[in-house]
């Protein structure tokens, strides 16, 4: 049996890393067709190789320790690194490519996935890419069920995005700077102005994205959250917003880029506002990347410089 360490073997972080994907014991040594207890007694015996408590058990599963959040990043390493070998050196076949990103709604970062999976060429992968709302983001980078998260600052959320990140033990990392847009259906009459004014904008329906039952203005994707509108609309995924945008003429406020391959129907106008938009991705602090979320981020910079937008970083 293969040691990594002083008495650590990958067979042991196989296991662990099986168990913190599923969130159970019991589900990962059927996963892996091992014997419940025999499970569970690796992962003990794991916690007493190293000395510290990386699993918190309880009637629902396991949930990692902060220590086991980072001791699972460093096992990913590992375990990607022999794979690799093997796959070079004994001609074993590649392993299963693994990614999970969750983001806010924007066509850039699905862009960006789909360039990721056409250009892996692997056999075998499991990819999640979640929209979803920005609370849920943090916390699934946090929780680890997404490798990267991607989001949005601004002078208005910063404070309470950065204390919420601190609190996880997430790193915000800036991608890029982007001047307000709207967007709006290309039958729309303002989609042929090179400007728009808010007061363009006063008796068109405001379309923005549901944050749930913590709705706060400083998880809004929207800058502006606080002004008030005569006619809004809350959705909860981007297909529901283009069509209402076709439907009933409304618009959303965003960062202008957006892909004409994915979203044809739908144009970006500048807004007239002094205001900036700061596009970033988070991910652990403690904890690096696994190559594919770097190829994932090499995608996504490569997507927004495509716009003549500058990648920062």
């Amino acid at each position: 049996m293969v040691q990594v360490s002083n008495g650590l073997t990958l067979q042991q972080l196989r296991y662990f890393v099986a168990v913190a994907s599923e969130g159970s014991i019991s589900a990962a040594a059927d996963l892996i067709y091992v014997a419940q207890p025999s499970m569970s007694a690796a992962m003990k015996e794991l916690e007493s190789r190293v000395g510290r408590t990386l699993l918190v058990r309880s009637a629902r599963g396991v949930t990692l320790t902060a220590e086991g959040a980072e001791f699972l990043g460093y096992a990913r390493q590992v375990l990607e690194q022999v794979e690799l070998l093997e796959h070079r050196y004994l001609g074993r076949p590649a392993a299963r490519r693994l990614l999970g990103v969750s983001t806010q709604h924007y066509s850039f970062a699905v862009d960006a996935f789909v360039r990721m999976v056409q250009a892996s060429g692997a056999e075998e992968y499991q990819f999640s890419l979640r929209e979803t709302r920005t609370e849920e983001i943090i916390e699934d980078v946090r929780t680890l069920r997404s490798d990267i998260g991607i989001l949005y600052r601004n002078d208005f959320n910063r404070k309470v995005i950065d204390k919420l990140l601190r609190e996880s033990r997430l790193v915000f990392h800036p991608l890029f700077l982007a001047d307000p847009h709207i967007f709006v259906s290309r039958s729309n009459p303002l989609a042929t102005r090179d400007q728009v004014t808010l007061e363009d904008l006063e008796n068109l329906p405001r379309l923005t994205f549901d944050q749930g039952a913590n709705n706060s203005f400083y998880f809004a994707e929207e800058v502006l959250s606080t002004r008030s509108s005569q006619r809004e609309i809350q959705v909860s995924d981007r297909a529901t917003i283009f069509n209402l945008m076709i439907g009933l003429g409304g618009y959303t406020i965003s960062t202008g880029i957006i892909s004409d391959e994915l979203d044809p129907s739908i144009v970006a106008i500048p807004l007239d506002i002094d205001e900036r938009i700061e596009i970033g991705w988070i991910d652990h602090a403690a904890i690096p990347l696994t190559d594919q979320a770097q190829r994932y981020l090499q995608e996504v910079r490569a997507v927004v410089a495509s716009f003549g937008v500058e990648v920062l970083g």
